[in-house]
């Protein structure tokens, strides 16, 4: 019964309506990878359509010596399966486009019955992870506990050691530098040094694992009732690009970037 009740959930969650009108309508012809297609016709002046709030595991697409991601080709057929010569909606809930010029948008199938989510659904096999921005920050609860399903599931990447939830252990982080990752751990020290919040992992802060927040990330974590300041000792997840100042360190930019594991 308690299986059947998750996968309701998880059908609802997939062809949850996003809470914008669609503006464009037009069918996808080209797959790039597990969070880019093509369609036609373009939108507006652009035709390349970056599936907004994931990140699928990255193909080299012509990058010198970038390595191919476990589970990539999948996720790219997974997203073809999906969305490959069907008509699909566009709807946004931030920022439109991106520096490339992709148009940065929320895709729904649409057809008979209600549409499928395409972003959730990616999530929901397990095929991407949640990616957002300060500036694209629409839907991204729902994604996260899409996420979290699949994560507890162990679907798709999930199920492989590349893409698991790290520790905050600064060795370890330090050979997963230029890397995204996903952080679990517990904060020994949160202060506030003059416009910034620093999240001590560790008592030595010039070589732990911390979490860096700037005044700009601080003002919209105060807009949804948070201070980072005051989380001493509390357990959080926190997703970004590693990199090295003093220790590793992830910069938080935007309040969905942490999830808070003990409230």
């Amino acid at each position: 019964m308690f299986r059947a009740l998750i996968a309701i959930v998880c059908l609802l969650t997939a062809v949850l309506p996003v809470r914008a009108a669609p503006v464009h309508t037009a069918t996808v012809t080209e797959i790039v990878d597990g969070d880019t297609v093509y369609i036609d016709p373009p939108y507006k002046d652009g035709n390349e359509i970056r599936l907004v709030g994931i990140q699928a595991p990255k193909l080299p697409l012509g990058r010198t010596n970038f390595p191919t991601w476990p589970l990539a080709p999948e996720a790219k057929q997974a997203l073809a399966d999906m969305v490959l010569g069907k008509r699909v909606t566009l709807t946004f809930t931030g920022a439109r486009r991106d520096r490339y010029a992709r148009w940065l948008a929320h895709l729904h199938v649409t057809g008979d019955g209600r549409p499928l989510w395409v972003q959730g659904e990616m999530l929901r096999l397990g095929m991407a992870r949640v990616y957002s921005f300060p500036d694209n920050r629409g839907l991204v609860g729902e994604m996260l506990a899409m996420e979290r399903e699949a994560r507890s599931a162990g679907r798709g990447i999930w199920a492989l050691p590349y893409y698991a939830i790290r520790n905050p252990d600064a060795d370890a982080l330090l050979d997963e530098l230029g890397t995204f990752q996903v952080i679990e751990g517990r904060i020994v020290d949160a202060a506030r040094v003059k416009s910034t919040v620093y999240l001590n992992f560790g008592t030595d802060w010039q070589s732990d694992f911390t979490v860096s927040m700037r005044h700009s990330a601080l003002k919209l974590f105060e807009k949804t009732g948070l201070d980072p300041a005051t989380w001493s000792g509390r357990a959080i997840r926190v997703r970004g690009w590693l990199s090295k100042r003093n220790g590793p360190m992830i910069k938080a930019t935007h309040p969905e970037q942490i999830e808070l594991l003990d409230r």
